[in-house]
């Protein structure tokens, strides 16, 4: 099967991508929303994964990848949730915004613009090249990555 890519969202006052690089991995769990869980189930081990924050950031800052496939949710009694491992690949070299993001017509169907809520989803390749592009960063993996803050 082909690796996906996805998005996650976080709060950086409660996980940063800058924390997430510390942990060096970390335990996806807290989705609540169904059809953010549907597509939590569908994680693979290898899939690229986009760390947005979101709050007053609201940018894509950085560049992580499943460890395994998805699995049951251990803290969830009901057996519906799941959780995924991922560990941080790299930060992009500068945050993409939402307000970029939704400024290019090449976005206008990209959940992040359309279900906005949705604290996790799919990325086409087209659109992870583009943020790529965008961030002034090419290709899947490695690098440290820095911003230009």
């Amino acid at each position: 099967m082909t690796a996906m890519n996805w998005l996650f969202k976080e709060e950086p006052t409660h996980y940063s991508y800058d924390d997430f690089v510390k942990d060096g991995k970390t335990q996806w769990s807290g989705v609540k929303n169904p059809v953010a869980q549907k597509h939590l189930h569908a994680v693979r081990k290898g899939d690229r994964v986009f760390f947005y924050h979101t709050g007053d950031e609201k940018a894509v800052v950085g560049i992580a990848k499943a460890l395994g496939d998805a699995y049951p949710d251990p803290n969830d009694k009901t057996g519906k949730a799941a959780v995924v491992d991922v560990a941080p690949v790299k930060k992009l070299a500068r945050p993409v915004t939402l307000k970029e993001i939704k400024a290019d017509a090449s976005f206008k169907t990209f959940p992040l613009v359309r279900i906005s809520r949705l604290s996790v989803m799919p990325v086409t390749d087209a659109e992870w090249a583009r943020i790529e592009s965008m961030s002034g960063g090419s290709g899947g993996s490695g690098g440290s990555g820095k911003t230009g803050r």
